[in-house]
């Protein structure tokens, strides 16, 4: 094993052990048992190469490292360097596809096929507008519990101030009023 290593503080390692955790605690309903728990897989495609070994791609799993043997326990990380775009490995030319707006530039035909849907059909065009709408209001609900947990913290106005300036409810500025107690 190689002796260097990276920030113990890079973020992206901690985001990758959140999102898999996630989705780990999300597939299984109580009384299930372990043995359940599928196969996961977090991916995440990066605009640059984060973890800087100048690799395309990294799969990361967990090792017995007294042994040097894989614990093989299902859970997969693994991260795409988007600054690999060339075009003599198949990584590389789903990497340049990803970066692709024009749908006949796109090598692979599953890819370009669901371009076309979304950008040259009617359905597709709607579904993403919905898409976009339901991000955008995420957005907006986001900031404005950012806002009135703020306000709250302020002390200055009356929950029914913040929930009036915020448009959140008053029971979402109490329940956060109520969090900041806790």
């Amino acid at each position: 094993m190689s002796s260097v290593k990276l920030p113990r503080d890079a973020p992206h390692k901690k985001r990758a052990r959140y999102h898999s955790s996630v989705i780990d605690a999300n597939s299984l309903n109580p009384g299930d048992e372990f043995t359940d728990l599928p196969e996961c897989y977090v991916i995440f495609i990066t605009e640059n190469d984060v973890l800087g070994y100048n690799e395309p791609i990294y799969h990361i799993d967990r090792t017995i490292q007294e042994r040097n043997v894989q614990f093989d326990d299902g859970s997969h990380i693994i991260y795409v360097s988007g600054s690999m775009k060339t075009n003599d490995t198949a990584l590389g030319k789903l990497i340049k596809d990803l970066y692709c707006t024009d749908a006949d530039e796109i090598n692979y035909k599953e890819l370009s096929d669901r371009v076309r849907q979304f950008k040259e059909t009617e359905e597709g065009v709607n579904d993403m507008c919905d898409i976009l709408d339901e991000m955008r209001n995420e957005a907006v609900e986001k900031d404005r519990i950012e806002n009135a947990k703020k306000m709250i913290n302020d002390g200055s106005l009356s929950l029914e101030k913040i929930a009036e300036f915020s448009g959140l409810s008053i029971e979402k500025v109490r329940e956060l009023a109520g969090n900041k107690s806790a």
